[in-house]
């Protein structure tokens, strides 16, 4: 691979403006992140119908000798973990869009199959299943988002990916209001809320098709000409759209020489950074998802009944939409690590005035902020940890940290159940708190800054598959020759 030829990708994505094309790319992306969300929030809603359905029991009379909805979180968990740590790598192997259209399969059909289960064994290995895929995208749209948009747009770009993924929040809040306690033409409401889900595979071979590889991964990987075919593409789509000539190409400044050996995870550059995000998405997990997967159950905790903890929820539930919105406002303008740890700091002071409220009105409000202060971490903290890994390694760098994540969210579904039996809502939310102090403190003492930086700027020179300033010192301006690649394959359309 030609080094200078890699550096002209990276600086020619970065250099063009935020059109509709480039938008319409993160739009595609951000359909299959509503699938992701509306299954991987489903472990929130659904154990008051498997109750019903005598398919759950709470306690110590799960299946597995425990609480079956703390279970049925470890489940998605573990398949999360297996997503991210292992399936991910994939990505890094066979492309961005493959393992996308891989990913969205594999999780709707578990979810289908969850729909006609009868035995709680047999629901925690579908959900284990879905799990896996979840991972495997989580990880893959990431990449995918950091590497196809510009880098002045990268953290409104996050911000709008929330924001259509979390829509399916209050899609499933109402689905479940009013379906889980009710039995829908004779067939129990929370295989209706399941089948809605699974029907994303409608979509999948659509948003294949309309889907481009990443540039950067196909320069990167010795295909050079359908790395040219592809940004050629969208260069004049977004000269099309723009209605002026797009700008010259400037030479990236001035960094270290590429290296002479593949970049690792553990090497001098980015040991420190893998540390301190294996620390982050660690507590990070118990803070988001002790809240939002056990928003019901919390509610419910504090005297609401089931129907009424179900509509709490949906009202809740409507920050998660609007929750993006904040985020694009604020995000590429405010320091994206400071934006996490304002946002973690709000989980923490919210969550615990929530613990303490006791009338309904004082529950959704502080509800709502905590939700809101989550969501707005969850996107700045994507969009962050997927920056500061170079191409070569980002699809298993970012898998394995977010896989540690996993780890700790399996824990921390016991952890809850536990917590809640014997000390109540207070103590769930003196472990949240706590778990975000130390997201604060990672993220803002130790990491670097990232906003309307090149890649391979912040990945230190060596990144982005060698595109550092020596490989193109003395270029003002970088050709962008039309060259006429594949019309096929990893690069069939932009749009």
């Amino acid at each position: 691979m030609s080094h200078s030829h890699a550096a002209s990708i990276a600086a020619r994505i970065d250099r063009l403006p935020a059109t509709a094309s480039i938008w319409t790319l993160v739009l595609f992306l951000s359909v299959g992140g509503f699938f992701e969300v509306y299954d991987l929030f489903q472990m929130t809603y659904l154990p008051p119908g498997l109750i019903r359905d005598g398919i759950f029991h709470a306690g110590s009379h799960g299946v597995l000798g425990m609480s079956d909805q703390g279970a049925l979180g470890a489940a998605t968990f573990a398949g999360l973990f297996v997503g991210e740590m292992f399936v991910s790598r994939l990505a890094d192997r066979f492309g961005r869009r493959a393992l996308f259209t891989g990913a969205l399969l594999l999780y709707t059909a578990a979810s289908l199959a969850m729909c006609v289960q009868t035995h709680a064994l047999g629901i925690l290995v579908c959900r284990f299943i879905a799990g896996c895929g979840i991972g495997a995208e989580l990880i893959t749209i990431g990449a995918f988002l950091t590497e196809l948009v510009p880098k002045a747009v990268r953290g409104r770009a996050f911000a709008l990916c929330f924001a259509v993924g979390y829509l399916a929040m209050p899609v499933l809040a109402l689905v479940s209001w009013l379906w889980v306690p009710h039995d829908p033409l004779g067939i129990s409401g929370w295989r209706w809320v399941v089948l809605l889900g699974g029907s994303g595979a409608v979509i999948v071979w659509w948003l294949q098709s309309r889907l481009p590889e990443s540039p950067r991964w196909l320069a990167r990987n010795g295909r050079e000409a359908e790395a040219e075919a592809v940004l050629q593409r969208l260069e004049q789509a977004v000269e099309r759209e723009s209605g002026r000539p797009l700008p010259a190409v400037p030479a990236p400044a001035a960094t270290a020489p590429a290296p002479q050996r593949a970049p690792s995870m553990w090497d001098a550059q980015h040991r420190g950074r893998t540390t301190m995000l294996i620390a982050f998405n660690a507590f990070l997990s118990i803070g988001f998802f002790g809240f939002s997967q056990w928003l019901p159950t919390l509610l419910a905790a504090q005297g609401a009944s089931v129907t009424k903890s179900l509509w709490y929820a949906f009202v809740i539930a409507f920050a998660y939409p609007v929750s993006p919105f904040v985020a694009g406002l604020l995000a590429d303008r405010i320091e994206r690590k400071w934006l996490i740890v304002a946002s973690a700091f709000g989980v923490a002071l919210f969550g615990t005035a929530f613990a303490m409220s006791a009338q309904a009105p004082f529950v959704i409000a502080f509800g709502l902020l905590v939700t809101l202060s989550n969501t707005v971490l969850a996107s700045n903290g994507t969009a962050y940890q997927s920056e500061v890994f170079p191409t070569e390694i980002r699809g298993r760098a970012l898998g394995f940290v977010h896989s540690i994540g996993r780890l700790t969210g399996i824990a921390s579904s016991f952890i809850i159940a536990l917590l809640l039996e014997r000390a109540g809502v207070s103590a769930v939310f003196v472990l949240i708190g706590g778990s975000m102090v130390i997201v604060m403190v990672s993220i803002g003492v130790f990491g670097p800054y990232t906003n309307n930086r090149a890649l391979d700027e912040i990945t230190g020179g060596g990144g982005e598959g060698g595109e550092s300033a020596a490989a193109v010192r003395g270029l003002a301006v970088l050709p962008t020759r039309r060259v006429d690649g594949p019309r096929k394959g990893a690069g069939d359309r932009v749009v």
